[in-house]
């Protein structure tokens, strides 16, 4: 990360780490740096203080609120909101990917070479953070040491725990196939929990339509007859 900026001066050093760690996890495709973040965030803040405290009636009572529900919501939805959809999109990807690479295992049972294998036939961003893996491989590091590396690029502990696994694998020899079932299980239980969560949650949903959109227009239609006549009137 760089250093003596704005941001650097101002922030304590946890908050900066945990920003920095948030925008690691946004994964390869990812745009936004870590120091422009903070000094957006910064910046912003105290433009709608300013402008609110100036320009407002009730500046002295909005501004510190408004500065307080943008400085939080701000990093929930531009960080927090987008881990979350990275990480079930990983997890998604996982069940497809590690069932190939189980696969590809018990015909090659070298992990580094069934990796490179399955990441070649599959087009995905996990696939990709697996291909950097093995950049870095080549480029000098261990193979254990660059799994390390990948775990903190990503946001899903149930990867996470397949990485470790892989790591061990690497290290002590182990029979990762096995294990790899076991995870994948795991994976496919979660995936369907989360479907049966969106399906338990349609009446809720369909019920607040009904008050939003239906109803008003029921009533409408049954006091239709008394507004008429009485403007008619």
């Amino acid at each position: 990360m760089k250093k003596h900026t704005i941001a650097h001066h101002i922030y304590p050093k946890k908050t900066i780490e945990r920003i920095n760690q948030k925008i690691t996890y946004l994964g390869p495709f990812n745009t936004l740096d870590t120091y422009t973040f903070l000094h957006f965030r910064l910046i912003v803040s105290v433009l709608i203080f300013v402008l609110f405290l100036i320009f407002s009636k009730h500046g002295a009572i909005l501004a510190p609120i408004l500065v307080v529900v943008f400085y939080y919501g701000s990093e929930k939805i531009l960080l927090d909101e987008r881990i979350l959809k990275r990480t079930k999109k990983l997890e998604e990807e996982a069940i497809f990917f590690f069932e190939i690479l189980s696969l590809t295992l018990e015909t090659n049972p070298y992990l580094k070479g069934a990796l490179e294998l399955t990441t070649k036939n599959i087009d995905s961003e996990l696939s990709i953070e697996f291909q950097k893996t093995l950049s870095d491989v080549s480029l000098g590091k261990s193979f254990s040491e660059s799994l390390v590396l990948m775990k903190e690029r990503i946001p899903s502990d149930a990867i996470n725990t397949i990485l470790l696994n892989l790591t061990e694998s690497s290290i002590f020899g182990n029979n990762i196939v096995e294990s790899l079932k076991n995870q994948l299980e795991y994976l496919r239980d979660k995936k369907l929990l989360e479907i049966k969560g969106e399906i338990a949650k349609l009446p809720m949903k369909m019920s607040i339509l009904s008050v939003l959109f239906f109803i008003p227009i029921m009533l409408l239609i049954i006091l239709a007859p008394v507004l008429l006549d009485f403007f008619l009137k």
